[in-house]
């Protein structure tokens, strides 16, 4: 399978979301979407991620986008993990990880000598026309949130 970059259409998805309904690219067509995709709720790294865009949540609306972050937990992880940090954004539940194939971050890790399948942390800036707009990979949190942003407002 080919990866999802820059220019290309977004894959589509309509997936269960935190505090019960549905979350859907289709929905969201005319607005910019940030969709990060991160490994696991509640851990450091995952953690901080969200808190950062959550800090941001407001300048991000601002600039006429929807912040959705996306993992393999299920919607009952991504709710006590919302309350127990106050998260301002929407979390959507990949369990059966078609979304995560379809961009590309369902992969291949490994970590003191094991490999396993997991999640790369990575963010896609999805235009209102339904393209592409940027792609990072393999992210590191610190100040990611804020370059997002900064090419939220590029756009």
């Amino acid at each position: 399978m080919s990866e999802v970059g820059e220019g290309m259409t977004a894959p589509q998805f309509d997936l269960p979301r935190d505090g019960g309904g549905n979350v859907s690219l289709a929905d969201l067509k005319g607005k910019n979407v940030v969709l990060y995709f991160y490994p696991k709720d509640d851990t450091s790294g995952c953690t901080v991620e969200a808190v950062d865009f959550t800090a941001l949540s407001d300048e991000f609306a601002k600039a006429g986008a929807v912040v959705i972050g996306m993992s393999p937990d299920p919607v009952k992880a991504h709710d006590k993990f919302i309350a127990k940090h106050n998260l301002g954004i929407i979390l959507a539940s990949d369990e059966d990880k078609s979304v995560l194939e379809a961009y590309g971050v369902w992969k291949e890790k490994s970590m003191y000598g094991r490999t396993y399948m997991g999640v790369e942390r990575s963010t896609f800036l999805i235009g209102k026309d339904g393209t592409i707009a940027r792609v990072w990979r393999k992210v590191k949190v610190p100040g990611h949130a804020r370059d997002v942003l900064d090419a939220v407002k590029a756009l």
